[in-house]
């Protein structure tokens, strides 16, 4: 469900109970549409998150730590230099809408202090934080809007902050529950829930749809409606009303069958019957936290990566293209053993060939001397014309030995490429698709960004997981990281595997000298198969060998070893949870 006006009701003053009062120690932003605020009382610190992109819009307290860029944007340094040190003094709501500001005294430049307020809309695609002084004008927000987008409401530094337009609707809260029936059966050819929607302010389609099946068990029309299921309606919106009154949520959330998360609410939901598990939970924020976390995570590493996706589509399709014309040179060349033969053939007969002819007929003693027609250029004596093909002849036996080995190179380079993309497809944070980058650099494949320094920090560590009789196994998270562990981490006698003629990680199954039982063997072939773009076949052909098997050839690309000594096994891709 989106985050309607009731939900932020409740989510306001769960967060007003920590927050007011609270000082804004940092501030930080993992993207361009996204705010944490570091908060601290006396007791404790938290950090508040705010999310204004248009695919979770909320905020909520978070425990987990967002990833920041290395250079934090500027509108970043803006509201550092407004708010570091600030304390919230009030957290508001416009009504029901969902709008929520909050109030905060700050200082500005000279140390006098002064009020700033932060305006967070959530409204889908249209949500926004906005900064503003304390005559309400706008200092800057996290997305600003012209005149292009929107004739009606500018958002832009210096302009008065306006409100969005108020919609037609009642506020539980100011209204009796027979008001509000009376509005809702005056819509006779509406559905129940879409009447509940033009009804109430700050309710969502999923609390209109609740409503609704706890009336009748469905969403029958207006014009249905009995007068016992009136008399539900009526008791229902008494009861929401009283909720929202008290202003304690009941938070709950939804998983299917699968445990993947279904829905949440402010209130226990019923219309899903027995096709849902239902959980509650002590906060609304860990709610939006587990709800919605993880999946921002993929979905920011996903964002971030896009240009390097785009940069290696480009690398494989301009190397392909250069192997391509490269083979076609080499088709070309395929008749030099002819221009040899006709150059010795030439050669053979100087004393009856003269100059000025175009053709030389001459017997092949190459081909029980049949008489063969040799083109010449007449313009040069059949000296200089043997000459000319032996020329020919051995530049296009050093094409096909140079062209050979840059079809080779440009093949292996097409191999690495894969295996960069097979990393970046698995890649979940900034530092993982910054050491791909840096990967990508060293092996000569990209240019190190203009005005970044090169200096890298501390590399991550490898995958680490348990074998279910307590021996480790390391993942590579890159190609480099993989030669590190197969060439420098890992001990001769410890055990190696790699999905077959596929892209994926090196995984250890580190022994330490002792023998490793076969379930131990099998957790680090379903490993292998799981950390490889084959995954998806389900089963999957991995190979494994002692790691003092694998060599490396010199000048190979990062990753890429070769082995003669190994043995196959058919492994289920399983993700390891050891």
């Amino acid at each position: 469900m989106g985050v309607d006006g009731i939900f932020l009701h409740f989510l306001k003053n769960e967060i007003a109970d920590y927050a007011v009062g609270a000082k804004i120690e940092k501030i930080f932003m993992p993207s361009k549409y996204e705010l944490v605020f570091n908060l601290r009382t006396r007791a404790e610190a938290r950090r508040l998150f705010f999310s204004v992109g248009g695919n979770a819009p909320r905020f909520n307290f978070t425990a987990a730590s967002p990833e920041n860029p290395a250079q934090p944007p500027m509108l970043c340094m803006l509201l550092r230099k407004q708010l570091t040190g600030a304390v919230i003094r009030g957290v508001r709501q416009a009504g029901l809408d969902r709008i929520v500001f909050f109030d905060m005294d700050a200082a500005d430049e000279i140390g006098d202090r002064v009020k700033r307020t932060l305006a967070v809309e959530i409204m889908a695609q249209y949500s926004n934080a906005i900064l503003l002084d304390e005559n309400g004008v706008v200092i800057d927000a996290l997305k600003r809007v012209d005149a292009t987008k929107s004739s009606f409401r500018e958002v832009l530094p210096k302009l008065p902050y306006r409100l969005p337009p108020p919609q037609d609707k009642y506020d539980i809260r100011e209204v009796s529950p027979e008001q509000a029936v009376q509005r809702i059966v005056s819509y006779e050819n509406k559905a129940l829930s879409s009447a509940l929607l033009n009804t109430l302010s700050g309710v969502s389609p999923l609390i209109a749809r609740e409503l609704a099946y706890r009336v009748t068990l469905g969403d029958p029309a207006v014009s249905a409606l009995s007068a016992t299921a009136k008399e539900r309606l009526l008791y229902e919106l008494d009861a929401l009303k009283t909720l929202v009154e008290a202003g304690k949520a009941q938070p709950c959330w939804l998983t299917d069958a699968n445990g993947a998360y279904l829905d949440f609410s402010y209130l226990p939901l019923t219309l899903y019957a027995n096709d849902a598990q239902r959980h509650s939970a002590e906060t609304l924020s860990e709610i939006l936290d587990q709800f919605y976390f993880e999946r921002e995570k993929l979905r920011r590493a996903k964002s971030k990566a896009e240009d390097l996706f785009k940069s290696v589509a480009a690398l494989k399709e301009r190397t392909a293209k250069k192997v391509n014309v490269q083979r076609e040179e080499l088709a070309a060349c395929a008749d030099r053993e002819q221009k040899r033969v006709w150059a010795e053939l030439i050669n053979a007969n100087l004393y009856s060939l003269e100059k000025g002819a175009s053709v030389y007929e001459v017997q092949d003693y190459y081909n029980d001397y049949q008489t063969v027609a040799i083109p010449v250029d007449p313009l040069l004596t059949p000296s200089q014309n043997s000459q000319r093909y032996y020329k020919e002849y051995r530049k296009a036996q050093t094409a096909q030995k140079i062209l050979t080995e840059q079809i080779e190179k440009g093949m292996a380079d097409l191999a690495y490429l894969e295996t960069v993309e097979d990393e970046l497809s698995r890649a979940e944070t900034e530092k993982e698709l910054t050491e791909i980058r840096f990967e990508l650099s060293g092996a000569g494949m990209l240019k190190s960004r203009t005005g970044t320094k090169n200096k890298k920090n501390a590399p991550l560590p490898p995958l680490r997981f348990t074998s279910p009789n307590g021996f480790p196994v390391l993942v590579g998270r890159n190609n480099t990281q993989n030669d590190e562990l197969s060439f420098k981490k890992a001990a001769k006698n410890d055990w190696w595997f790699h999905a077959q003629k596929a892209p994926g990680s090196h995984v250890i199954l580190v022994c330490s000298g002792e023998e490793a039982p076969e379930e131990d063997m099998e957790f680090a072939a379903k490993t292998a198969a799981w950390f490889s773009s084959v995954r998806e076949r389900g089963t999957v052909e991995v190979d494994y060998t002692r790691v003092k098997n694998l060599k490396k050839p010199p000048a190979a690309r990062p990753g890429y070893v070769i082995y003669h000594v190994y043995q196959t096994v058919y492994a289920r891709a399983e993700k390891p949870q050891g």
